[in-house]
This record gives structure tokens, sequence and C-alpha cells, in this order.
């Protein structure tokens, strides 16, 4: 019985109400990454919201936020922190980077060389970082939200697969509906304004330890074994499937595992079914397949084949 996690996400979903118009489907996927203590990559064009739903996020689970501009000068330590000589004592002492938080927003993360980008690698991994060869630990909830920007190539550096691959989704954020647009134009009207969200009566959540607990009841959860068999039989087709150049590693099995067992919870449910790892499979293996080239010429994109695969695999019964 699942005490904490529909109480919570319910309270997520209303506060983020006040600020985010839409992104329903965006606000659940980046819910299942935070519940399922992964990392996730926001793909949009700029004035889609990714950067707003990451700090109206932050605000209402009272988590400490901190925000990283990718651009082609950042260096390393400008992420992990560094050891700074102090005169006074003669000693060294040492200056956190941004990554010492709870949620990290890495902004365009895709401006900056891969050199930069892989000092996250070991963050996003072991939620630690070495400074100076001192392993420092981080944040139990430390969390990365991602964004880069779909349209725009020039002076940007693709991420190496291994990144990618640390990412538990990738979620895609798309234009507004009519209605919605009007909305969020009615709202500034009125007098809304994103650079002050402290004028906006945000409501934390009233326990401190929820989010904890949430994950706890998500690490509990047991899944049947036609489950399991369904999430490795898809991951398998991705690996012999005609237009696919590589396919998922069985790290993307079990992101299709946890992924599933959070929105389970936020559902209401304390087990996984078929439709879940479905409802899952884009965000979770998009972005650890790679096409063909003669069928990217074709004109397939790696959502249609994954569409493709979750039609051609048994459900269990």
């Amino acid at each position: 019985m699942l005490n904490y996690t529909p109480e919570t996400v319910s309270h997520i979903r209303t506060e983020l109400a006040k600020v985010i118009v839409g992104q329903d489907e965006v606000i659940e996927q980046i819910l299942v990454a935070f519940l399922a203590e992964g990392h996730a990559l926001l793909e949009g064009v700029p004035g889609t919201a990714k950067t707003l739903i990451v700090k109206t996020l932050a605000r209402i689970i009272g988590a400490k936020f901190s925000r990283i501009q990718f651009t082609p000068d950042l260096m390393p330590s400008d992420i992990t922190g560094t050891n700074v000589y102090n005169m006074q004592t003669s000693k060294f002492s040492v200056r956190p980077g941004p990554i010492f938080t709870d949620i990290l927003l890495a902004d365009e993360i895709n401006r900056t060389p891969p050199k930069t980008q892989s000092a996250l690698l070991e963050a996003m991994e072991e939620r630690q970082a070495t400074i100076d060869g001192k392993r420092y630990l981080l944040s139990p909830i430390f969390t990365v939200l991602a964004t880069e920007n779909p349209i725009e190539y020039e002076g940007t550096y693709p991420l190496p697969e291994a990144q990618l691959d640390r990412f538990l989704l990738k979620i895609l954020i798309d234009y507004p509906t009519k209605d919605e647009e009007f909305t969020v134009v009615t709202r500034w009207d009125e007098g809304f304004n994103s650079q002050h969200l402290d004028e906006i009566d945000l409501v934390p959540l009233a326990d401190a330890n929820a989010i904890k607990a949430c994950r706890a009841e998500i690490r509990s959860m047991r899944t049947e074994e036609g489950v399991k068999n369904y999430i490795v039989d898809v991951v398998q087709k991705t690996r012999n499937h005609p237009t696919i150049l590589y396919g998922a590693s069985p790290r993307a099995s079990v992101a299709l595992l946890l992924c599933a067992k959070a929105l389970a919870a936020i559902r209401g449910r304390d087990f996984p079914t078929p439709d879940d790892v479905r409802d899952v499979s884009m965000p979770v293996l998009r972005h650890r397949i790679a096409l063909r080239a003669e069928a990217e010429l074709d004109g397939a994109t790696t959502d249609a084949v994954i569409s493709d695969i979750i039609r051609t695999v048994e459900i269990p019964r």
C-alpha cells in the first residue's frame, strides 16, 4: 500500500500548475526521473519553460537549487570546485562547485566541450565529486536536469554516448497548444512574471522527508515475472531491429524497470504493469539507440522505431 507517493505527487502537480501551463506529460516524466533516483535530459526550443519547471519544482520540494550555464570556456573545476590557498591559515581549503546541491540545472549542456561535460559523469553515477584526489559526497537526492536546444547546432558539442547513457530519461518538450499559449499570455497580462517566483504563493511540501519516503516506496516495489520478461524482450528487440545500428544496453532494461515502478507509484499502484513500461519506453530508449544512416535518409526516427518495437513485442497476460 502506498502511503506517500500519490499524495506527494498530487501536491507537487497542484503547485506547479500555479506557474506552468500544460506540459502535463513532461512534468510526469520529470517526476518519474526524480522519484526513480535518476537524471533527465530536457530537449526543447528556447522559451518552452524548461528552466522554469525545474526552478519551480525545487522550490516546491524544498530542495537546494543550482544552475550552470554551459559555455565553451567552462572548465571542469567550474563545476566540481577547487582547492583554494588561504593566506591567513597557510592551508588549502575546498571551495565547492555548484554540483554540491540537490537539484542541478545544467543549462545548454551541449554548449561546452566533452572534457567539461564529462566532469558531471562521476557526480551523476556515484553522487560524489573528486577534487585534487579527494572524494566528497554529494546530496543523497542529487539530481541533474540538463537542457539542450535541438535546432541550433553551431558551436555545440554532441554529448558522448557514455554520458547520454547516464541520463535515465530524455524528455522532449514541444510547443504549447493554442489554448495553453493563450493562457500563458493572459497570465502575463494579469501580472505574472516568471522572474519573480518568490512573489508566487507556492506551498512547499509539509513533510521534509516526503521525497525520501516516496523513493523508499518505489524501491520496495516488486515486479511480476511477466512484466520483467516484457522489459527484457523490448530491449532485446532494439539489438536486432533492421533499422537500428546499435541497440540499448542492459542499463536500459534497468531504467525501464525503475521508471515503470515510479510511474506506477505516481498513478497510485504498488506494482508496475506492461502499460507503465510502454508509457516510459520513449524517454528511456530514445537516447540509447542509434539508427542506420540509410534508415535516417528514408525518414525514420528513433521514436517511430521504438513505437514499432512496442507494437511487435508480445504483451504478457
